[in-house]
């Protein structure tokens, strides 16, 4: 039985909730304890503060576990990233005073910064830099005096903004939730079947199955529109001189593809989603 640490709050919490919940795995953060067995599975799962995740996977006391890249770069954990996650997208930006007359993020070099996230500050500029490490309300320390500058995860910069600051530059980092293994564990079978499971749904998520009937002269140019992921199956219909054509298209795609099939000669076109796959 592997274990496997999840984000116990905070904004990664319930899409990894869903995402496991949706690969068959039992990981409903339970009431009072902080630990799930999913004995089906062969799956402990472990619910845990997202920064405190690099450690226990980095060290190997816990195999694998889902958190944000940011904490990971942080806590220079040695966890390797086997699977990129399409949520908890961020990015750490610096911001100075609105009346501050630096405009680039060179000239914060030799600048005060109030971060939570020193380590990937220093990262970024290349040597030690003056930081004030605080656990939360980063926008305030320059008012009261702390910091020349400030560092921290932005979403829209609604907060920053009313705190009186400006973001400067380009962002330092940007982050998104992957899947981390510690670097021997990643052979383990159960690790294997866990990423190839998020796998399966993120294919699932980004792609639909289309079905439609075609005439014979019209099936070239309708392979075009669908060519699947490799090739579209196809099989001759009985009696009629036209073919039923199955594959795979993108979600985004897939109204715009109905309408083009339709408006060439193809009929009975159906759109089915897709619960998971194995690619």
């Amino acid at each position: 039985m592997i274990k496997v640490a999840l984000p116990n709050k905070g904004m990664l919490f319930e899409p990894t909730q869903e995402l496991l919940k949706a690969c068959g795995y039992k990981a409903s953060k339970p009431y009072k304890t902080l630990t799930q067995i999913d004995s089906k599975n062969g799956i402990e799962f472990f619910f845990l503060r997202p920064s405190d995740i690099p450690m226990y996977v980095g060290r190997g006391i816990i195999d694998a576990g889902i958190t944000g890249m940011d904490f990971n770069a942080e806590a220079k954990s040695p966890a390797v990233k086997v699977l990129d996650l399409p949520f908890g997208a961020s990015k750490m930006c610096a911001a100075v005073p609105e009346n501050s007359p630096v405009q680039t993020l060179e000239d914060l070099k030799t600048a005060t910064i109030a971060t939570s996230f020193p380590n990937i500050v220093n990262t970024f500029y290349q040597k030690e830099m003056d930081t004030v490490v605080l656990e939360g309300a980063v926008e305030i320390s320059v008012s009261l005096g702390v910091a020349d500058a400030v560092v921290d995860v932005v979403e829209t910069g609604t907060t920053l903004k009313q705190a009186g600051l400006r973001i400067l530059g380009e962002p330092l980092f940007r982050s998104n939730a992957a899947l981390f293994c510690h670097p021997q564990k990643q052979d383990l079978e159960e690790v294997h079947t866990l990423v190839r499971r998020i796998e399966g749904k993120l294919v699932a998520q980004s792609y639909m199955m289309i079905e439609y009937d075609v005439p014979s002269e019209l099936l070239s140019k309708a392979c075009e529109l669908t060519p699947g992921l490799d090739a579209p199956t196809i099989s001759k219909l009985h009696g009629r001189d036209w073919y039923a054509v199955k594959a795979m298209v993108s979600q985004e795609e897939a109204n715009g593809i109905m309408d083009q099939l339709w408006k060439i000669g193809c009929r009975s076109i159906l759109l089915f989603a897709i619960k998971s796959a194995r690619i």
